[in-house]
């Protein structure tokens, strides 16, 4: 059984080979050839809210798909643009909703019919194509993918808290339920998580793989979210796995950082990484 580290390190060290054979499926390449010869005809908000097809289209491409009937929040997000900090877009604190509003800005910028705004979309498309089909195999992996690419453009720690799959990927690492993550205050989440550690691509791919590793402990095989950690009952490998080594790290780089901001955050008196936990971690071994 493949791991959720495993798997995921197999799309993003392949990703340009994965986005194009998502692009080549049939139901892709159908909307997008749809998407492309129609979004010409599009000049105003309500043409495009207007449009089932585009709509949804163009809100998959930024991952808000779901969001396909709440189409007065769609209007008055478009309508309010992003040049005001005080619009809309700016002030929901999601970044999805903000770079959807700023491509599809109607009465400004580049038009979301130029070539450039159309690769854009298209691209984003594909991508989230890509991460859903991995959904459909291990969520981990989807998660992994969708952090990896959308967490270096979040601006604030409010962009985390907003965001369902960012803050359930900041809670796996931090080892907190998701179910509390959302009391998280800033400057907590600032301590734990730097937003320079996003924008850095190194820090950023330790981030991830930590996350998997952490994914992979804490759902197992079996458990249909994920499907494959097994723990070795033998005597720890002078030789690391993977999975141990990317855990290890997370105590080795900024274990007394968050060890002391989660305590404040949960009123624990003890490290949230016991002795015990890390000696059980260290005995995963990768499925393969």
């Amino acid at each position: 059984m493949t791991s959720t580290t495993t798997a995921y390190l197999a799309v993003s060290q392949n990703l340009s080979r994965y986005q194009a054979m998502t692009a080549a499926e049939p139901a892709v390449k159908t909307a997008t050839a749809y998407y492309d010869a129609n979004i010409g005809s599009v000049t105003s908000i309500q043409d495009l809210v207007g449009n089932y097809r585009l709509l949804s289209y163009a809100l998959d491409a930024y991952g808000l798909g779901d969001e396909i009937n709440a189409k007065g929040l769609i209007t008055k997000v478009l309508e309010g643009g992003v040049s005001n900090p005080k619009s809309l877009a700016n002030t929901l604190g999601d970044p999805r909703w903000k770079a959807f509003a700023a491509a599809f800005n109607f009465s400004g910028g580049a038009s979301p019919s130029s070539a450039s705004s159309v690769q854009t979309t298209t691209s984003g498309y594909d991508e989230q194509q890509l991460e859903s089909d991995q959904g459909a195999q291990d969520v981990g992996v989807q998660l992994a993918l969708y952090f990896q690419r959308v967490a270096p453009t979040v601006t604030s720690e409010y962009g985390i808290l907003a965001d369902p799959n960012l803050l359930e990927v900041a809670a796996t690492i931090m080892g907190i339920s998701p179910s509390v993550a959302g009391d998280l205050q800033p400057q907590t989440l600032s301590e734990l998580m730097p937003l320079s550690d996003l924008q850095d691509p190194a820090k950023l791919q330790q981030l991830t793989e930590r996350f998997t590793a952490m994914y992979d402990y804490t759902y197992g095989p079996g458990s249909g979210a994920t499907s494959g950690l097994t723990v070795d009952s033998g005597n720890l490998s002078s030789e690391p796995s993977g999975a141990s080594a990317v855990l290890a790290s997370i105590i080795s780089s900024n274990g007394s950082v968050l060890g002391s901001a989660l305590s404040d955050f949960t009123g624990a008196s003890q490290p949230t990484f016991s002795t015990a936990l890390m000696s059980s971690m260290s005995r995963l071994t990768l499925g393969g």
